[in-house]
């Protein structure tokens, strides 16, 4: 018979490659793999960042013990059915609160709102509110080079709105947001959401939305920003894909007080005509 040397055993170490490095004690939860020390984070004596008054929202968060509060008006124009309805939302307050760490918040967002409907001799308003929105925003990642800084919310809904505005459900929904500081003058953020939506037939679908946004700083006080954002509808039955162009101004009086103004079209036959706003942001560090 044919005998055999038992073959030495050979232990091997699989390599671990990390991208990020869990860093709960900086201004965001993680710092990407090579950096030095905590960057990133709320820097209260530089300007507020606001989710004001584009589509997508800011990559920071305001600190831990901040509170911010943002508030505006928008006029939308649209057509819905063959009648020409005309939206006004009045406060689109937004609280902002730092909790726990610098590196996470809580939001709170409510608007009353009035819709006023004409189709040849019918005229019909109807003023009520939206439903409460409730959410938590998770700073992750300072940007390092190419690497973006990088936030998530996650964010429901309450039926507490009038009942011409209200969901009458809890509708669940998240944001990715990424960001990017190209130079002095310029910088880019994009997002990508989902979150629940309920169409004209009554029956829930889930909404995906995606934004790009570029910002322009003109002068130490004066910024300006150009947007494209889609919404587009998984499982709605009467809900189409919509775009939209947006730009607008915004005005620092201080580094914690900023008065900002845009407008917008739709871009397909699915959107809405034009919406314009205005509004205002304070910090309270």
């Amino acid at each position: 018979s044919s005998e055999y040397a038992e073959a030495p055993e050979v232990e091997y170490e699989v390599p671990r490659y990390r991208l990020l490095n869990l860093s709960p004690d900086c201004g965001t939860l993680f710092q990407w793999k090579g950096s030095t020390g905590c960057n990133g984070g709320p820097q209260l004596d530089q300007p507020l960042q606001t989710d004001r008054p584009n589509f997508t929202s800011t990559s920071v968060t305001v600190g831990k013990g901040v509170t911010q509060i943002e508030f505006g008006y928008t006029y939308l124009d649209s057509e819905e059915l063959g009648a020409d309805v005309k939206y006004q939302s009045f406060g689109e307050i937004l609280f902002r609160r730092g909790i726990v760490a610098d590196w996470m918040e809580f939001r709170l967002s409510f608007s009353p709102l009035q819709q006023s409907t004409e189709a040849g001799l019918f005229q019909n308003t109807t003023f009520g509110s939206q439903d409460l929105g409730l959410a938590l925003q998770f700073a992750l990642t300072p940007q390092q080079g190419l690497l973006p800084e990088m936030a998530l919310i996650t964010s429901m809904s309450v039926p507490t709105g009038s009942t011409a505005f209200t969901a009458n459900q809890v509708e669940p929904g998240v944001d990715l947001i990424y960001a990017w500081t190209i130079n002095d003058f310029l910088n880019v953020a994009a997002s990508t959401q989902g979150y629940g939506d309920v169409d004209d037939s009554g029956e829930s679908f889930l909404e995906i939305a995606q934004s790009c946004s570029v910002g322009y700083t003109l002068t130490d006080k004066l910024g300006a920003f150009t947007e494209w954002f889609v919404l587009i509808p998984s499982g709605a039955r009467t809900a189409r894909t919509e775009h939209y162009f947006d730009a607008g101004f915004t005005y620092l009086i201080t580094n914690n007080l900023q008065l900002d103004m845009s407008a917008g079209v739709g871009l397909n036959d699915a959107a809405d005509g034009f919406f314009v706003g205005a509004g205002c942001s304070i910090r309270f560090p």
